[in-house]
């Protein structure tokens, strides 16, 4: 293996990491340096917090954090699936089995979203 096909690689994480060292350097050096009550209080969409940031969520809030992360995944595999569906030959014996895969992987996902729906997930009161 020949490491001098490294270089361009190697030269732009060099450029990432400094251009973001720099930035961050340049920042504390020119940037106005006020401080006070004001600055230190947590700022949320432009309103004063009112109450404490250790506030306890449902955990439906998390549930639907999930249920959004397998739809999320579920895109992120059919997308490559779409693409190389057309490669395959139709009417083969190896399309059948590649058709036959995604489905199981929509049923497993659609088993998932009805596991979701029945324990109240997706609704809000």
């Amino acid at each position: 293996m020949d490491l001098r096909s490294y270089i361009p690689l190697a030269l732009l994480i060099v450029m990432a990491v400094g251009f973001a060292v720099a930035n961050i350097a340049m920042s504390l050096m020119l940037g106005p340096h006020r401080d006070g009550p004001t600055k230190r209080i947590a700022y949320e969409a432009g309103m004063d917090p009112i109450t404490p940031a250790r506030k306890r969520f449902n955990v439906r809030f998390y549930m639907l954090a999930m249920v959004f992360l397998v739809f999320d995944v579920e895109v992120i595999f059919l997308y490559p699936w779409a693409a190389t569906f057309r490669q395959v030959g139709a009417g083969t014996p190896e399309a059948a089995l590649f058709l036959g895969r995604i489905f199981f992987f929509l049923f497993t996902t659609i088993v998932a979203l009805l596991y979701a729906y029945r324990k109240g997930v997706v609704r809000f009161d």
